[in-house]
């Protein structure tokens, strides 16, 4: 008598078998023609930006060999005079703190718009304020410059005084000239106000993705709006955070014309923000350009190539930071 039983009829068919010998699947043209635009345009851009990478350090060194004084340490700009003399410290000093300004004054209350447009505003009120938003994007920097010169200027002048008097002691708010409010705390908020919409834009359509089956549950668990957004909104929309941020920072470290107009240049380093003078790397490329010969150009490339510098370590710290933060990510949700 035959005792072996049949295998149940509901069992699961084998995996199946894949030749590893058989032939690919051909690509069609449409495929191979996008792959090859698509590489194409990745290494063009890698060409670019080692040309500018070239040339400006090309110039740079042309202007740097000539230098009699520490390029990096000197606070004087003098490339045409008898010694030659020119320096960043001052520049570099003005670029960072009216960008860290910014920063502080802009994201929080990006943040801020983004979550009201995003998760508390009705709809008929967030599609207007979306709108104008994007409208504050689209304003050039020539006309944030005007306005911050005839309107900001005159009316910060009073809260200039009210800092020096309340938080002079702090050093850094202590007012010791009595010059108007051209100063690098001017610069910083009309830095903020004009970063303040790339900012938004981002966080945004960031919070705009975060998991609505997450947030729905925390809510049917009994939490609070902002236990939801605090729990599930911001750490889904962390990495959006840093990139929307690095993306402002960029733009602020390298405004020119609003810094130009709002701002009095001087090469003096102070570390009272509410002192008028200062200056940044791209105000004074644009204040000197056309007024300097050949080796004062170079003397301008060569700060420049500072400038491309510190923005290229901006970036590359942003993604190492999003990078090791891959678990807030849109795509690991």
């Amino acid at each position: 008598m035959d005792t072996t039983t049949a295998p149940p009829t509901d069992a699961p068919p084998p995996p199946p078998v894949f030749d590893k010998g058989a032939p690919k699947a051909k690509k069609q043209l449409g495929d191979r023609i996008f792959l090859g635009l698509s590489r194409g345009s990745g290494i063009t851009l890698l060409v670019i930006m080692a040309a500018i990478a070239a040339f400006l350090t090309y110039r740079a060194m042309l202007a740097i060999s000539k230098d009699e004084t520490n390029f990096l340490t000197t606070f004087e700009w003098n490339p045409q005079g008898e010694p030659v003399s020119f320096g960043i410290a001052v520049l570099a000093f003005g670029t960072v703190v009216s960008s860290i300004i910014a920063m502080v004054i802009a994201v929080p209350i990006a943040i801020g718009i983004a979550l009201f447009i995003s998760h508390f505003a009705p709809r008929r009120l967030a599609a207007p304020i979306a709108y104008l938003v994007d409208l504050l994007a689209a304003v050039p920097s020539i006309i944030y410059g005007l306005w911050g010169a005839v309107f900001l200027v005159p009316y910060l002048d009073g809260l200039n005084k009210w800092l020096d008097e309340y938080f002079g002691w702090t050093y850094i708010f202590d007012k010791t000239n009595e010059g108007i409010a051209r100063n690098l705390f001017t610069v910083g908020i009309l830095l903020a106000i004009m970063i303040l919409p790339i900012i938004t834009n981002v966080i945004r359509e960031v919070f705009l993705q975060s998991p609505k089956m997450i947030e729905e549950a925390a809510l049917a668990l009994g939490a609070t709006r902002w236990e939801v957004i605090r729990m599930a909104v911001i750490p889904f929309g962390r990495s959006g955070i840093i990139s929307a941020s690095m993306l402002g920072l960029g733009r602020a470290l390298g405004e020119t014309m609003a810094v130009a107009v709002v701002l009095s240049p001087s090469f003096l380093l102070s570390f009272h923000i509410l002192d008028a003078g200062g200056g940044t790397f791209a105000q004074n490329i644009a204040a000197k350009f056309n007024e300097a010969n050949g080796f004062g150009r170079d003397a301008l490339i060569a700060s420049g190539l500072v400038l491309f510098i510190i923005t290229l370590l901006v970036n590359g710290a942003a993604r190492a930071i999003i990078a090791r933060r891959k678990e807030y990510s849109g795509a690991n949700a």
